[in-house]
């Protein structure tokens, strides 16, 4: 069994959909970051850069004591090579996944989540912030076109790196993307949302509420970074 330390975010998205892709058996334990659950002493022995998603597995392979994994790519990996499944075996295949994979940790995420911040949460217009974070994931988006021109998945077969990348293509709308202009992320992404393992991951956690692009004052005291997060509590 493996404890699923989750909010659904499109970091939360990537670890629910990598669970029911690989048919994995998992309890979700709610780490509610809008209410500062991300902070409390215990998700933290887990987790100490209070950011969720983390896991811990209480069946490794190998037996033993249970493993607690944080950092989403880094949770992709490890279920991955438990599994068997998503992550090639031969040495291209397997660091095209890994490469699309930092991609999106280093590039895909952090940028769109920037464009998010400045566009749909910061309590007032800053346009130069706006300007450079949207530029930056547009052309992210090309980036992602580009590689999807002729290929069905990023990296040879369905794999991991398309279960990281596909959550944070969910914000299009909100983004105020036109789809249009990326072809082939869009083939991609409605081809993705036909899979019904991807579609079970996405709705887990359905309850808790979606990202809404606003924060009441509760929220934002929580969401926002905190040199020294006790400092809050």
């Amino acid at each position: 069994m493996i404890d699923a330390h989750y909010w659904p975010t499109p970091n939360g998205w990537k670890i629910s959909i990598a669970l029911e892709e690989m048919e994995l058996d998992y309890r979700i334990v709610p780490v509610n970051i809008s209410r500062g659950a991300q902070f409390e002493p215990d998700f933290l022995k887990i987790s100490p850069n209070n950011r969720m998603p983390a896991i811990v597995d209480h069946d490794p392979r190998g037996g033993g004591e249970p493993v607690s994994v944080f950092e989403s790519g880094a949770i992709l990996l490890y279920l991955a090579e438990k599994t068997g499944k998503f992550l090639p075996s031969d040495l291209r295949g397997r660091m095209a996944v890994v490469e699309w994979l930092m991609w999106q940790m280093g590039g895909l995420g952090p940028m769109l989540g920037q464009a998010g911040h400045f566009r749909l949460y910061a309590p007032e217009t800053m346009p130069y912030a706006v300007e450079r974070y949207t530029n930056e994931m547009l052309r992210l988006y090309g980036v992602l076109d580009r590689r999807l021109e002729g290929r069905e998945f990023l990296a040879g077969n369905y794999s991991i790196a398309d279960m990281a990348c596909w959550p944070w293509v969910i914000t299009y709308k909100r983004q105020e993307v036109d789809l249009d202009r990326f072809p082939n992320v869009k083939r991609w992404y409605k081809a993705l949302q036909q899979r019904p393992g991807l579609r079970r991951g996405y709705e887990v956690g359905r309850e808790f509420g979606k990202p809404t692009g606003t924060w009441d004052e509760e929220a934002r005291k929580h969401l926002m970074a905190h040199a020294n997060p006790g400092a809050i509590r």
